[in-house]
C-alpha cells in the first residue's frame, strides 16, 4: 500500500507496529520499503514520501508470519487502543485496522466478538454498525457476529430501527448523501411470502419500516434478499439493510472481493478496514493483494473530508 501511495493518491498514514519487524518483513518479501520510526503521528506527514512511518509497539513474543501467538494478543489490542486514543485526541484523522484472527484473540483472553464490538466499547457507543462497501454497493447487517439461530431469535424492531437511523446519519455526514435511500431486506425466503414462509416480516420488519418512514427516513422493503442486489435493483438505493451477516457480506464480497471495505458507523471517530480475513497462508510472502487495504485508506480519507465539510 505504501509503495502505491502516489499512483493511488493515498493520504499519509502510519503503522503501529514493531519497526524492526516491519523492516525484516520488507526484506524477506523482497520489497523496497524503507521504514522510519516516529515518536508522534504528526511526524508521519513529512516522513511519508520517503519512508513508511511506524509508531513503535512492543511485541512480547517473536512473530512467525502466519502463526498467531496468544502471547501477542495484548499487543494487538494495545495497537487498536492507541489508534483510537490518537483519533480521540485529534492527533490522527481515522483508524484503519488490519484483520485480526478471532480464534487467536479468544485464546489470548480477548472477550469481544470482534473489531466492531471492541471499537464500540472503546468509544462508549451504545451501538456500532458494520457497513460493507464495494463495487458501488453498501450493505449493513442488523445482526452480526452471532450464530444464524441466535440472529433469528434476537432480531427485533428496535435493532432494525436503530441500525437504519445510524446508517442514515452516517451517509449524510460521512459520505455527503443529502437524502439517503435505504432498502431493507426480509429475513425469510421471498421476504416471507405474505406470511406463508415466516412471520418475521409482518411482525418485526414491516412495523420497523413504518416507524422509520414516519420519522422522515426514505426506506423501502422488506425486499427478498435474493433479488435486491442485481444491477437494476442496486441503482434504487444508497445502502441495503440486511437482517443477517451473510445476507450483507456475500453480495459485496462476490462483486468486489479484493476491493471491499468494512466501515464502522455510529462511532465518534472514523474506522475502516479491509473486508477480508488474515490470509495466514500469504503472510510474510509478499503475495498478499493490497487492494482492499488501499480502498480502506482511500475511503477513510474521503470520510474525513466529508466530516470536515459537514462541520
Amino acid at each position: 500500500a505504501w509503495q502505491r501511495r502516489r499512483t493511488d493518491g493515498l493520504a499519509p498514514f502510519f503503522l503501529i507496529d514493531d519497526p524492526d519487524r516491519v523492516s525484516a518483513l520488507a526484506v524477506a518479501a523482497g520489497t523496497d520499503v524503507p521504514v522510519q520510526t516516529i515518536a508522534k503521528p504528526k511526524e508521519a506527514a513529512t516522513a511519508f514520501d520517503d519512508a513508511l512511518p511506524v509508531l513503535p509497539l512492543v511485541l512480547p513474543a517473536p512473530v512467525t508470519p502466519g502463526v498467531p501467538d496468544p502471547h501477542n494478543v495484548a499487543a494487538v489490542a494495545e495497537a487498536v487502543d492507541r489508534a483510537v486514543a490518537l483519533c480521540q485526541s485529534g492527533e490522527a484523522a481515522a483508524v484503519v485496522t488490519n484483520p485480526i484472527n478471532k480464534d487467536g484473540m479468544y485464546r489470548g483472553g480477548f472477550r469481544h466478538p470482534g473489531h466492531t464490538e471492541y471499537l464500540a466499547h472503546l468509544a462508549g457507543a451504545p451501538r456500532a454498525v458494520m457497513m460493507l462497501v464495494g463495487a458501488g454497493l453498501r450493505t449493513v447487517p442488523v445482526t452480526v457476529h452471532v450464530s444464524l439461530a441466535d440472529a433469528v431469535r434476537t432480531l427485533d424492531r428496535a435493532a432494525i430501527e436503530e441500525t437504519c437511523r445510524i446508517v442514515d446519519a452516517a451517509l449524510r455526514r460521512d459520505l455527503g448523501i443529502d437524502r439517503p435511500r435505504l432498502a431493507v431486506s426480509g429475513l425469510n425466503p421471498h421476504a416471507g411470502e405474505a406470511g406463508t414462509l415466516g412471520h418475521e416480516e409482518i411482525k418485526t420488519v414491516e412495523p420497523a419500516i413504518a416507524t422509520l418512514r414516519n420519522e422522515g427516513l426514505t426506506v423501502t422493503g422488506p425486499l427478498p434478499a435474493d433479488s435486491m442486489f442485481h444491477a437494476e435493483a442496486r441503482a434504487k438505493f444508497d445502502a441495503a439493510i440486511c437482517m443477517t451477516h451473510d445476507q450483507a457480506l456475500i453480495p459485496v464480497k462476490a462483486l468486489d472481493f479484493h476491493g471491499g471495505v468494512n466501515v464502522t458507523l455510529g462511532l465518534p471517530f472514523i474506522r475502516t478496514s479491509p473486508d477480508h480475513g488474515t490470509a495466514f497462508a500469504l503472510a510474510g510472502t509478499g503475495r498478499a493483494q493490497p487492494d482492499s487495504l488501499i480502498s480502506a485508506l482511500r475511503l477513510a480519507a474521503r470520510m474525513v473530508a466529508s466530516r470536515g465539510k459537514a462541520a
